[in-house]
């Protein structure tokens, strides 16, 4: 049976994080092949409100960043635990996902696995 590809992002995916989010990427070598977004947002994290309230926000930034983003990479964005709903801003969210993707973008395939 195959496995879901949030999974073998999990797997297989190259690690990257920041203070307040991993993001994991992972290569996608389907053909016509674009790039696509997941996101964890943990219960321990808050009431849905604030959950997804994070979701919104890291939906935002890459529906801003869609013209950057011409790799057909799929991302799975993590929030850490300690993000506080709350005071989390759109401006916290670019500085440190525009890095995480950049790094993302300039680095090699997928990890051994």
């Amino acid at each position: 049976m195959k496995r879901p590809r949030f999974l073998a992002c999990y797997e297989r995916g190259r690690k990257f994080h920041s203070r307040h989010f991993i993001v994991f990427a992972l290569p996608n070598t389907a053909p016509q092949a674009t790039w696509r977004l997941g996101v964890a947002v943990s219960k321990k994290l808050g009431s849905a409100v604030r959950r997804n309230r994070i979701k919104r926000l890291l939906r935002e930034f890459f529906r801003l960043h869609r013209a950057e983003l011409t790799a057909p990479i799929d991302y799975v964005v993590v929030p850490k635990r300690h993000v506080d709903a709350k005071r989390l801003g759109m401006a916290l969210v670019q500085e440190e996902l525009s890095a995480l993707v950049a790094k993302s973008l300039k680095a090699p395939g997928p990890t051994a696995g």
